[in-house]
């Protein structure tokens, strides 16, 4: 066994993102208002705490795997003002890791928000609240309204991934060192660092990042336990390639074995011409297309230069789940689809819907027993 496998060998005693099931599965921006639609269909997620917890305890009931919030502190204007009400990360993983026992809890952290001293003891305590149940999502930083809020400009793109690179070495430092230590870089100093008690979880827990630039993919296949993929194209063959190309990069740059997660919008019916006009009526009529054009704009800095009909696709699939893998039918074309997302290798998949309690309750009733049954739930 490989001391990365021993590793994880010990993390996969308390965190279920370690297990071997084919298709692990989790949730994504269950902390935000509206979740992940940028729509204005009636009972969209409203972001308050019964809610959000509520759809902790259903994904619970299924043993998903992780549960992902994302990390935002202002919105993105439109009638929706999408995402700006919501749950600061570390506090809502705190409260919902107490409220749990099995899921994975993370959160997301953007790195110029937060001094690493602080991100590092807020995880340690999270982790002992979860009983080694924690994990982090490390994001440098790419909303610049959200930067500027905090008083300084945001950073050049490699110096964002540098400025990474030096907060996780802190934050795992502090995880694993018994003596004080200093550290002096280009973004931090450290005088007599020191943390205790240590994480549950040793050395330190699973790290997620979703580079998907050059500068990014290699900064996550050689610090990150876990990389968050985003597909540009939906066939099959290009979104095997995208993982195939990030696991090998892992191992022949690195020597290192990574997962690989994606995410996905599941839009779901009784019929597929159900399906179909639910996703019209919350995406094409009653999309909010001010708040996912501020969206883009701002993620996508030469979105403007795109071909008006790609960027009106793009578009699309942002207002229907955050610019996921669709996964739009019947009960039994959700689960084709999340075979295939397996066949494509990747190790899990987070999940997003449109009026996401009740929609995630039906998955529950009518959609899962189906995902148990292809095999996806099962060991490896």
């Amino acid at each position: 066994m490989t001391p990365q496998a021993k590793l994880e060998e010990q993390r996969r005693k308390t965190n279920p993102v370690f297990n071997d099931r084919k298709l692990k599965l989790g949730t994504f921006g269950t902390n935000l208002d509206r979740g992940c639609a940028i729509s204005t269909i009636d009972r969209v997620l409203e972001i308050n705490w019964p809610n959000t917890l509520e759809l902790a305890r259903i994904s619970e009931e299924m043993e998903f795997e992780a549960l992902v919030p994302i990390g935002r502190w202002r919105g993105f204007g439109g009638v929706t003002n999408f995402n700006g009400p919501g749950f600061e990360c570390f506090s809502w993983a705190a409260g919902i890791g107490a409220s749990t026992r099995y899921s994975g809890i993370f959160a997301t952290s953007h790195v110029p928000t937060i001094h690493p001293m602080m991100a590092a003891k807020q995880a340690t305590t999270i982790d002992h609240i979860t009983g080694g149940r924690f994990a982090l999502n490390l994001v440098t930083g790419w909303h610049r309204p959200e930067i500027e809020m905090f008083g300084f400009p945001l950073m050049e793109h490699d110096d964002r991934y540098e400025c990474g690179r030096e907060w996780l070495e802190i934050m795992k430092r502090l995880w694993t060192a018994e003596e004080e230590f200093d550290y002096e870089g280009r973004f931090y100093n450290i005088k007599k660092g020191y943390l205790q008690p240590k994480p549950i979880q040793r050395p330190f827990p699973a790290v997620m990042n979703a580079g998907g630039s050059d500068k990014g993919q290699h900064f996550a296949a050689k610090y990150c336990d876990m990389v968050y993929v985003v597909f540009g194209s939906h066939d099959f063959d290009d979104c095997k390639a995208k993982v195939d190309a990030y696991r090998n990069l892992a191992r022949k740059e690195y020597g290192r074995e990574i997962q690989v997660w994606s995410y996905a919008y599941v839009v779901q019916g009784e019929t597929e011409r159900e399906a179909k006009d639910y996703f019209d009526e919350y995406v094409n009529q009653k999309g909010d297309w001010e708040a996912v054009t501020n969206l883009v704009d701002t993620m996508i800095a030469n979105a403007k230069t795109l071909p008006s009909e790609v960027l009106t696709e793009m578009k699309k699939h942002f207002i229907a789940g955050w610019g996921g893998y669709p996964l739009i039918g019947t009960k039994e074309q959700i689960v084709d689809g999340l075979v295939t997302m397996s066949k494509m290798g990747l190790d899990g998949t987070l999940l997003n819907w449109p009026r996401y309690i009740d929609d995630q309750r039906w998955f529950q009733k009518h959609v899962y027993p189906l995902v148990q049954q292809a095999g996806l739930r099962s060991s490896a």
